[in-house]
């Protein structure tokens, strides 16, 4: 594999490894990190590789929550966690608004959403949505203070605004599912949890699908690439969730607002004036 093909690779890696987890959006970010820095690769494996990359973030989340994602006990009573099982079916309830959309739509929303221009638009009207939120609550209690209180009408809620994000690049999955969180009374720490535990179903199921689609006719220089970026999007992600978790036990969103609203200002600026 080319050099240059590589450290692209373990570029693109780096940025979904960040931007998968802060509410900032990473389709975003992988949109407008590929219109500056194009892989050489066919089109066809650059839409599957922008979305199986990913794997590597979640599988991150499947390391560092094992114990709280694996609803079976192999060494004590009683052998289900009926907890973990409920969670679960919560996470399904979460994630069928946007898996119905986008089995039915992918293709349609690609074609009319997939954009630099849609992505600055929601990065601003989100960061926005973020200040708002925060000052609204601020000095608030929340009134869901861990993942075992979600209901299931909070769980169906929460997909909505999950599937925002599915028909907009830009949103931000996580963005949407943890402001989403925080306006149905969610705190910060359970909306955050919630939507890692929630990604884990979803971009399994889009990678497999995106596969599928691609066919595994893997060349050995476009296997190379994919592994590459998924594994530094892994490590990175190992970094990134401990960090998030970290800050905003102390801190609220508010910085992830500023950060997408004057994003969204530079991609507009850039693409209008050198586009």
């Amino acid at each position: 594999m080319d050099i240059i093909e590589f450290l692209k690779a373990v570029l693109f890696g780096i940025v979904e490894g960040v931007t998968e987890w802060l509410p900032i959006s990473s389709t975003g970010h992988m949109i407008i990190l590929d219109e500056l820095i194009k892989l050489d690769v066919p089109a066809e494996f650059l839409s599957m590789f922008l979305v199986v990359i990913q794997l590597g973030a979640i599988l991150a989340v499947v390391l560092l929550y094992w114990e709280r994602l694996f609803p079976f006990s192999l060494k004590e009573k009683p052998f289900v966690k009926i907890d973990i099982f409920q969670m679960w079916l919560k996470i399904v309830v979460s994630c069928l608004p946007a898996a119905v959309v986008g089995i039915l739509f992918e293709e349609q929303l690609d074609a009319w959403f997939y954009n630099y221009q849609t992505v600055a638009v929601m990065l601003i009207l989100f960061g926005v949505a973020f200040l708002w939120i925060e000052n609204r609550n601020d000095g608030k209690p929340a009134g869901v203070n861990s993942v075992g209180e979600i209901t299931w009408q909070t769980a169906f809620w929460i997909g909505m605004f999950q599937l925002i994000a599915a028909v907009f690049p830009g949103t931000s999955r996580s963005g949407a599912t943890i402001l989403g969180g925080i306006m149905l009374g969610l705190s910060r720490t359970v909306a955050a949890e919630y939507t890692f535990f929630l990604a884990v179903p979803v971009m399994f199921g889009a990678s497999l699908l995106k596969i599928v689609k691609f066919g595994f006719a893997f060349s050995v220089p476009e296997l190379m690439i994919l592994l590459v970026g998924m594994t530094v999007a892994f490590v990175t992600s190992l970094v990134v969730i401990r960090f998030l978790m970290g800050y905003i036990r102390r801190h609220d969103f508010k910085v992830f607002g500023w950060y997408r609203i004057v994003l969204g200002i530079v991609v507009l600026a850039f693409f209008i004036l050198f586009s």
